[in-house]
């Protein structure tokens, strides 16, 4: 055998002992064990019928999982590289919203369609992981991210109110408030958490002007893009 013939031989030996992307989901779903004793199993006997205590063992693993409570499948395997990309995309400045006292952010559907374009409808979730907790002027509640059936994280969602009237829709902001923080975790907008980023995009994309509360008639500074008006409840003064 030459040395070409034996180089090539090694690197398909190696790449068959690579696990692909079909055993990585298996690998997730943490019943690998189980379903090699039923695969071994049925390789011996040739027949299922005779697999039935593996077949049990694998049954009971696949039992529903208790999300409030499990992190199933945490850091068990990477995704593939074409999530990935998709995650870990460079922000694009356009969708790129600025607050008056300057924080810069991502509205909430943008990463819902982040997750959506990379896992698809349906392959990924928010399970909350306790009871919406009100207080006097905000509510909060802890969520988990799960995509692809694996737990990726979980963090408090919080949101303020004004009234009890509010309070659904105040729910509801806390949640999007907690899919956004979970999905650091992910890389996903990673940007806005980067102060050198911040710091060029309000150069480049936002200006801290004079402006004054059309309720309250106090002047300010406040920020806002350079190709926004100034929003309600504010208008640019001299």
């Amino acid at each position: 055998m030459s040395k070409q013939e034996s180089d090539a031989a090694k690197k398909s030996s190696t790449e068959d002992d690579e696990p692909d992307d079909w055993d990585k989901r298996i690998f997730s779903t943490g019943c690998a064990d189980e379903n090699a004793k039923l695969t071994d199993c049925y390789f011996e006997k040739k027949d299922w019928r005779q697999c039935t205590a593996e077949a049990a063992d694998q049954a009971q693993q696949q039992q529903p999982i208790d999300w409030s409570t499990s992190y199933h499948g945490l850091g068990t395997a990477r995704f593939p590289k074409e999530v990935v990309d998709i995650l870990l995309q460079p922000v694009n400045p356009a969708d790129v919203e600025v607050k008056p006292d300057g924080i810069v952010y991502l509205p909430e559907i943008k990463y819902r369609r982040i997750l959506n374009q990379a896992f698809g409808p349906g392959g990924w979730g928010l399970v909350p992981k306790g009871d919406v907790v009100v207080g006097e002027k905000v509510v909060t509640r802890e969520y988990a991210l799960i995509a692809e059936g694996r737990f990726i994280s979980q963090a408090q969602g919080e949101n303020g109110y004004f009234s009890v009237e509010t309070l659904p829709s105040a729910v509801e902001g806390c949640k999007s408030n907690a899919l956004m923080r979970c999905c650091k975790d992910l890389g996903v907008a990673s940007d806005l958490w980067d102060p050198v980023f911040i710091r060029q995009f309000r150069k480049e994309y936002a200006d801290e002007i004079w402006a004054e509360h059309v309720t309250t008639k106090r002047k300010k500074l406040v920020w806002t893009r350079k190709d926004v008006p100034l929003a309600y409840p504010y208008k640019k003064t001299n």
